[in-house]
């Protein structure tokens, strides 16, 4: 939607000093609204997969002593990168594509920049890498089955939901991006423009 706006100072019609009326696009989401939405989607959606369920499930797991070792260290970096690349996503989800992850409110546009140029789900991987610092962390073979089982609801989620909804909504915009870009292995030479 659009609004017409004045603007002082300019002249309009033979110089009779009314201000040109023009059109204005409608600024995005608010980016505060857009940060609250992300929020909302980020304690509902990632924190259930990454710390409600695996706690509720495996609250065992969570009661283990955690040994500070160089393997202990390298899991908690993998949880800090996965949390780091989660929001680097997410944040360009609301303000490049103009919406969150959830399926309700979809990005307006197509989201090709940032960790999206090397692979199309940047933000599943980070989860994952999330819950595989908590099985290194923990050194639980159950949380690696539950990274299993979420893992593999991931990708039955994209290919059978994600990935066509793309494909309809973006057509053959997506379809380069799909050539260009891998789905679930980063790219690292020469990313996607």
């Amino acid at each position: 939607m659009g609004g017409t706006v004045r603007r002082p100072g300019k002249t309009g019609e033979k110089g009779r000093g009314r201000g040109i009326v023009t059109r204005v696009e409608t600024p995005g989401p608010n980016k505060v609204v857009a940060l609250l939405k992300l929020l909302v989607f980020t304690l509902l959606v990632p924190c259930t997969f990454t710390l409600w369920l695996p706690r509720y499930f495996y609250l065992s797991v969570y009661r283990t002593a955690i040994v500070w070792d160089a393997f202990s260290i390298g899991a908690v970096l993998l949880i800090a990168l996965g949390i780091a690349g989660y929001l680097w996503t997410s944040l360009d989800f609301a303000f490049a594509g103009r919406g969150t992850p959830a399926p309700i409110d979809p990005p307006k546009e197509l989201v090709v920049r940032g960790l999206y140029r090397y692979v199309r789900n940047p933000m599943y991987i980070s989860v994952a890498m999330v819950l595989g610092g908590e099985c290194l962390l923990f050194r639980s073979w159950v949380l690696a089955r539950y990274l299993a089982w979420c893992f593999a609801i991931f990708f039955l989620f994209v290919l059978f939901y994600e990935e066509p909804v793309l494909r309809s909504k973006f057509g053959p915009v997506y379809e380069e991006y799909c050539r260009d870009v891998p789905r679930w292995l980063p790219r690292l030479r020469r990313p996607h423009r």
